[in-house]
């Protein structure tokens, strides 16, 4: 990204010019300052800074930042830095947690706001029609999926979570139109996730993946909400995969949430009253 902006600086006026230039002087900086900061700093008008961005590609200063931020994590230490045997538990802590935040940044940046307006809006139609809401994953992608239930029956929507083949695939033949199921995998090749998706969009019912891109997967359910972290297998490798499909299914609730509105309020308080009366003093 810095190296298409020093490429493009020849071509801007002056004045964006001096917003590019001070982007490469401190990329960090540009991309936690305010606009008022940012105009002072390069002698520009507020316009100025906002035209720079339009100019080299983005929507806006909004835009120009969130993906800067994740450019600049990638150039973070240890960050894409494997774990060796002789890192001290200091090295470990902090290359677990820069990686997980990276591959976090990176989501942040690659996801279709237009593939999760679908997802919400199957789940919701679901969920006002009195149809099933099922969760489906297998090893830990069905972690994920009981995860997943959690979260929604805290919502008051009743869900189901299955992490066994067999048991997914009978599910499957017995949903309706109507019916919405979540397929959870990272790989996207389950043959018993992919059957019983097969079978579920037969009978009718939306199919929303959470899988790699490019995967079968993928392409066999109505709505893909793409999750692209290939999952290392050295016994090094932190587990960033299974953390990305929990924040993805914790969009999923919250975006469900604010459509169902303010009805819930009254409901959750109730449940947290509850909860907390079964507490010891």
């Amino acid at each position: 990204m810095l190296d298409r902006i020093k490429a493009s600086l020849p071509s801007l006026a002056p004045a964006e010019q001096r917003v590019g230039r001070l982007v490469l002087a401190d990329p960090r900086a540009f991309a936690n300052l305010p606009i008022t900061e940012l105009a002072s700093r390069a002698h520009v008008s507020k316009p100025t800074v906002v035209r720079f961005c339009r100019s080299v590609g983005y929507d806006g200063l909004s835009d120009f930042k969130l993906k800067l931020a994740g450019s600049v994590s990638e150039g973070v230490p240890f960050i894409h830095r494997s774990v060796d045997v002789d890192d001290k538990t200091g090295d470990v802590l902090v290359k677990v947690i820069d990686n997980t935040v990276a591959a976090f940044l990176k989501y942040r940046n690659d996801a279709s706001p237009l593939a999760f307006e679908k997802a919400t809006l199957a789940l919701l139609a679901a969920y006002r029609a009195g149809k099933r809401i099922e969760f489906f994953g297998v090893g830990n992608s069905g972690i994920v999926a009981q995860d997943a239930q959690h979260k929604f029956f805290r919502l008051g929507i009743n869900s189901i979570a299955y992490s066994d083949g067999h048991m997914q695939v009978m599910s499957a033949s017995l949903l309706g139109p109507g019916d919405c199921v979540v397929v959870i995998s990272n790989s996207g090749r389950t043959r018993d996730l992919m059957d019983a998706c097969d079978i579920a969009q037969k009978n009718g019912a939306t199919t929303i993946v959470i899988t790699a891109t490019g995967s079968p997967l993928a392409k066999a359910g109505n709505v893909h909400l793409a999750a692209d972290h290939p999952e290392g297998y050295d016994r090094y490798s932190p587990m960033v995969s299974r953390l990305l499909h929990l924040m993805i299914v914790d969009i999923l609730a919250t975006c469900l949430a604010l459509r169902i509105g303010p009805k819930l309020q009254p409901l959750l308080k109730e449940m947290k009253n509850n909860l907390r009366s079964k507490r010891y003093a």
